[in-house]
């Protein structure tokens, strides 16, 4: 289907609001040896007053493209707009120069970026930040500029906004940075508001608090949203209507009730297949027997905070406060909860990578204080795949490299051998030996997730940490990166333990899921316990925040935690309440307070 075959039909849309951006025929390229390549091909779509227009689809597709073409930031001199016109009501946007973009954006258009610690100035306070971005746009005192940046940071439901406006981005939670971005974003009450994948990488429960705060706004000030995203899910739930995208085209756009309901297209089809629900775990599995892998037991990991004049602990961050559990060969075990509750410190310490206290035991080898052999061992049964695979990877080496060093390093074998065996996991993960000679920025996001779980597999581990390793990745490559992972699992009776935020996923790939929060387990149990037959409130709240792909769907009550929000903090030597758990059903335990 052609971009033009595709343009949204203007009497459908909003009835009767304002339009107040419009994209019409957006071709964008970039600069290569060979001639333009082209990136966005003749996209069109309107945006009207008050409304939510998603744009949704694969990493690579062209969505942020597209809102960086309209911002006017599209990396110099590389990549260029090259036909059609974007106009901001009257205003036509396209050929603008410089100060005139600057004058627009901000003011009358403004953008919320996927990661805000990269888009926030790590040296100055948040308060100078929103204070700056409201004089740039309006003259006014350096005074009136602080009032409305405190009224902004409380509008958008920041807890203690004073002290906020005092603090660094680094002090923040990645929550409330993203809060604040809103709020700068917000302050000069924008008639478009871009939001590029503003909740990818939060918790359910503070993505659906940022989502439902960004709809609270779009009320009170009659904002359009234009939200860029591959959460359909979220599609569902926030948008009026949607555009698919695919390789730089526009394959299917449409009233977002319709899209679901009733898609045209093939790929729109394949897309919303993919998208991981609750609900289709599939059936009880009856729980290994097969020997314990990694054993923890009461473990504790606590960092101390250093204050005053004589720099003395003053308090202790209770990352993770008395967990006990056991990961069996070839089962799945979760960790679940939010960010800061003590899932990827768990992680660590399993790894050695950061002090603990109680018993780890990992392929019979206890964690702690070893010998170099020790270690060696340990780093052998053990291997980590971390969420963002470009991070991961060596960017100067191939990735038949990178895959066999592992090797390298324990004195496995030859040259030869190291390389045939670099060959036999590209092919096991689904990549080819011909790849082997290519560089990480040579694949896409999920190819690079496939290597780096070929790397993990190079010493036939015993163990494999999954840390959040498919949460950035696009719903069709995060489905094949899940059954590759489960089909591995499988074949090799490796235990893997599944780190992750997304409760749809965990519950798709587990065996036995734990929650956490605030450094204990509140509930642990089977798959279809946990998630059939939740028994603990927070557990419940988790589950009740996570955005369904249906947008008929009707959310039942939200469980929401009351009083001060809880913290993992203490002053030394103050009494920190343990959870004791309590057998509900057979291999069921929920939490109760000692």
């Amino acid at each position: 289907m052609t971009a033009e075959a595709v343009m949204p039909d203007v009497a459908q849309v909003t009835d009767g609001a304002e339009t107040v951006l419009s994209v019409r025929g957006l071709h964008v390229a970039a600069r290569g040896e060979g001639g333009p390549v082209p990136l966005v091909k003749g996209i069109g779509f309107d945006v009207r007053r008050g409304e939510t227009l998603a744009i949704a689809g694969e990493s690579g597709s062209g969505k942020s493209i597209t809102s960086l073409s309209i911002m006017g930031l599209l990396p110099p001199p590389g990549v260029s707009v090259t036909g059609g016109e974007i106009r901001l009501g009257d205003q036509v946007l396209t050929g603008l120069s410089d100060a005139g973009l600057r004058r627009v954006r901000g003011n009358r258009i403004a953008m919320i970026f996927q990661e805000p610690m990269t888009s926030l100035n790590p040296v100055m306070t948040v308060g100078n930040q929103v204070i700056e971005a409201i004089r740039a746009h309006t003259p006014m005192s350096r005074k009136a500029a602080k009032a409305q940046a405190l009224q902004a940071l409380k509008a958008v439901r920041l807890s203690e906004p004073a002290r906020r406006m005092v603090q660094y981005p680094h002090e923040l939670s990645g929550g409330m940075r993203q809060r604040v971005m809103i709020a700068m974003a917000l302050a000069l009450k924008p008639e478009v508001l871009i939001a590029d994948e503003p909740t990818t990488a939060l918790d359910v429960t503070v993505q659906r608090e940022v989502l439902e705060l960004l709809r609270d706004l779009q009320r009170t000030q009659g904002t359009a949203i234009l939200l860029i995203t591959h959460d359909m899910g979220v599609v569902a739930e926030y948008a009026d209507r949607v555009v698919i995208m695919r390789q730089g085209q526009v394959v299917e756009e449409g009233d977002t009730r319709r899209i679901f309901q009733a898609p045209r297209e093939q790929y729109t089809r394949d897309l919303l297949a993919s998208v991981p629900r609750m609900g289709t775990g599939g059936e009880a599995v009856a729980r290994t027997t097969a020997p314990v892998v990694a054993e923890l037991r009461d473990v504790q990991v606590r960092f101390d905070i250093r204050g005053g004049v004589l720099n003395r602990v003053t308090h202790r961050v209770h990352a993770v406060e008395g967990v006990s559990l056991d990961i069996r060969g070839g089962e799945t075990f979760s960790l679940v909860g939010e960010s800061g509750c003590g899932k990827s410190t768990i992680a660590r310490a399993i790894v050695g990578l950061v002090p603990h206290e109680g018993l780890i035991n990992v392929a019979g080898q206890r964690v702690g204080l070893m010998t170099a052999e020790a270690r060696r061992r340990l780093s052998a049964a053990t291997q980590i795949v971390f969420q963002d695979p470009m991070a991961a990877l060596d960017p100067r080496m191939t990735v038949g490299e990178q895959i066999a060093e592992p090797l390298l390093i324990h004195g496995d074998g030859d040259a030869a051998s190291r390389r045939a065996r670099a060959g036999e996991l590209m092919e096991r993960v689904g990549l080819t030996t011909a790849q082997l000679d290519n560089y990480p920025h040579e694949f896409s996001g999920g190819q690079r997730q496939r290597i780096c779980i070929a790397r993990a597999l190079a010493l036939t581990p015993k163990l494999i940490i999954a840390d959040e390793s498919v949460s950035a990745l696009d719903v069709s490559v995060q489905a094949r990166v899940l059954d590759l992972l489960r089909t591995l699992k499988d074949e090799m009776g490796i235990a893997m333990l599944f780190i992750s935020h997304d409760m749809a996923v965990v519950e798709n790939i587990s065996d036995r899921v734990a929650v956490m929060h605030l450094g204990q387990i509140v509930e642990t149990g089977s798959r279809a316990q946990v998630f059939g037959d939740p028994r603990h409130p927070y557990t419940r709240r988790l589950m009740s925040a996570v955005p369904v792909p249906d947008p008929d769907h009707v959310r039942a009550a939200e469980l929401r935690m009351t009083g001060d929000v809880p913290n993992p903090v203490h002053p030394v030597g103050a009494e920190v309440r343990r959870h004791h758990m309590v057998e509900v059903t057979p291999g069921h335990f929920v939490a109760g307070v000692m």
